[in-house]
């Protein structure tokens, strides 16, 4: 970074006229060199107070004063300076000197990091204000960040049998470890998501239910008969719900607006969405439970995803950006896809947008909000399937799809995202328009299943999924770097006993090397030098034989 302030100009000027004035006495008293020599008292470990211990500037700290670093700078424009940089460079900003390792560690900065990528962790209560952190926010970024790899690694494979028929829809709430499933059975089943058993299930609610949502205060579900079927948690039990009823009656509740089977759900702190086939997306209160808003579209609903005050929707091939508070339609992205557009995923930050359609595609596009009005960029195509993509899930940097073809494909997405002052990931690292060719294949395919995989949801190291064979598919990767860790140390036991096996050879054929070479020598001569022998003699019989 390259500034120039008023006192860095005096600075300059002070060491100017200090060097000609000793080039002077140098020349017409080289005697006195050694009594006129500045006094340097520079001391790197005095921080950002040393700058503040003398406002003015005397002519023996001329030098010293040109030797400033960014410690010396205010604390103010420090930590503005630190907001500009992304976790890797201020990581390496850390490993410079141990000021600076002090001041990029406990930046506030890391916090931000981290609960733009993942939200609060689930213990966040540990780092409240005021708390002793067990843990600072940088160890928790890079310990989450380490374990975002897991992905790549092993993992097992745990099926949940409990559905009579296909499984619409899934919903991974990681910070509950709750897992709530439903489909065609029109049953509502919430399962443990370590354990993978099943604790309880719905009554029939009498249609197929074909979405899911829950949070830790409230669980809704939609079905073809236009209900919003709603669950209030009870403070008293371990797993949030009573989805059978037994605690109180007054637990479960239904709202009713749509004409049409609900086929998307999404909830935040103070609204329902809820989207369905009557071609509308109708914006509830949670609190009065009264729909505030009605988004009409021209086509039917597919799904939605909301993110502050505004809320995607996808209606035909088209994709909708919507302005929550007043209704407005602030963008539309005319025909994502070829055909329907099913699927939709978004970055926690909500700038990043994530479409999957029928045909096969899977779409990236950047919202950029502006004053007036928002815009939408395409960033970035997949197209890893044969089949439709019904489901998209995000948790940073994966992006998880599931498609008729009965794959999921994993993408890591963290190459396209840059960071910006606030946040990480809200500008695309795009140099003029977008190279299809640098942009990178899906990292992982899983499958080995059957067709149609209707839903999947991502977690911190898992990945839940239904389709139509009627089981729930979990892939724990929650071991993958520990077995991962025990390879790498089997494969190093391995290397090291094959290179003392190899040590031990070379110390036996050097010691008993000159042995070795006249036994050899003796030997070539046996061989080589009697021509008489049994060997010889036969092989001259069976020349003769065949002659």
């Amino acid at each position: 970074m390259a500034f120039e302030c008023q006192e860095s100009t005096e600075i300059s000027k002070n060491l100017a006229n200090y060097s000609e004035s000793k080039h002077s006495s140098y020349n017409s008293a080289p005697e006195n060199l050694e009594t006129s020599k500045p006094a340097l008292n520079f001391n790197p470990k005095k921080g950002i107070s040393s700058f503040y211990g003398s406002k003015q500037l005397p002519p023996n700290d001329v030098f010293t004063n040109a030797r400033r670093s960014i410690t010396d700078l205010p604390p103010a424009l420090v930590s503005e300076i630190l907001n500009c940089l992304d976790p890797k460079e201020l990581g390496i900003i850390s490993c410079v000197s141990t000021i600076l390792h002090n001041i990029a560690s406990e930046h506030h900065v890391w916090k931000e990091f981290y609960c733009e990528r993942w939200g609060l962790p689930v213990a966040s209560g540990l780092l409240g204000a005021g708390a002793s952190d067990e843990k600072s926010w940088k160890k928790l970024f890079v310990e989450r960040d380490f374990r975002s790899k897991t992905f790549l690694g092993r993992y097992s494979i745990d099926v949940l049998y409990g559905h009579t028929e296909a499984v619409r829809t899934v919903f991974l709430l990681a910070s509950a470890k709750l897992i709530f499933t439903a489909g065609y059975d029109s049953v509502v089943r919430m399962w443990d998501m370590e354990e993978g058993l099943s604790i309880a299930s719905s009554r029939p609610l009498g249609c197929t239910i074909r979405a899911v949502a829950a949070d830790t205060k409230l669980l809704v579900a939609g079905g073809t008969d236009g209900f919003i079927h709603c669950w209030k948690a009870v403070e008293s039990l371990k797993h949030l719900f009573d989805l059978k009823g037994v605690e109180k009656q007054n637990n479960e509740f239904r709202l009713w607006e749509h004409e049409g089977p609900i086929t998307s759900l999404a909830l935040d702190l103070t609204r329902i969405y809820s989207g369905s086939w009557d071609m509308t997306v109708r914006v509830w209160d949670r609190s009065s439970l009264k729909c505030t808003q009605i988004l009409r579209h021209g086509d039917w609903v597919w799904s939605l995803v909301p993110h502050d005050t505004t809320v995607v929707s996808t209606s035909g091939s088209d994709v909708f950006l919507w302005e929550t508070n007043t209704g407005t339609l602030l963008n539309v992205i005319h025909n994502a896809h070829v055909g329907n557009t099913y699927a939709l995923a978004r970055s926690r930050t909500g700038d990043f947008l994530f479409t999957g359609g029928e045909d096969g595609a899977i779409h990236m596009f950047e919202i950029i909000s502006g004053s007036d009005e928002s815009s939408v960029v395409q960033v970035a195509t997949w197209i890893p399937h044969s089949g439709a993509v019904y489901s998209l899930a995000f948790e940073f940097p994966w992006l998880v799809s599931a498609s008729s073809d009965g794959k999921l494909a994993l993408i890591d997405v963290r190459k396209l995202l840059r960071a910006s002052k606030r946040s990480l990931g809200k500008r695309v690292s795009r140099d003029n328009d977008m190279d299809q060719r640098n942009i990178e294949p899906p990292q992982r395919m899983l499958h080995g299943f059957g067709c149609n995989l209707f839903s999947v949801g991502i977690g911190a190291d898992r990945i839940v999924c239904g389709g139509e064979e009627g089981v729930v598919r979990i892939w724990n990767f929650s071991e993958a770097l520990e077995i991962e860790q025990r390879a790498r140390a089997l494969r190093g036991i391995r290397l090291e006993n094959r290179m003392r096996r190899r040590r031990l050879q070379i110390e036996m054929n050097n010691k008993g090397g000159r042995t070795d070479q006249c036994s050899v020598a003796a030997k070539k001569k046996t061989v080589n030098g009697d021509r008489n022998s049994v060997w010889h003699s036969k092989r001259s019989i069976s020349s003769k034989v065949k002659t």
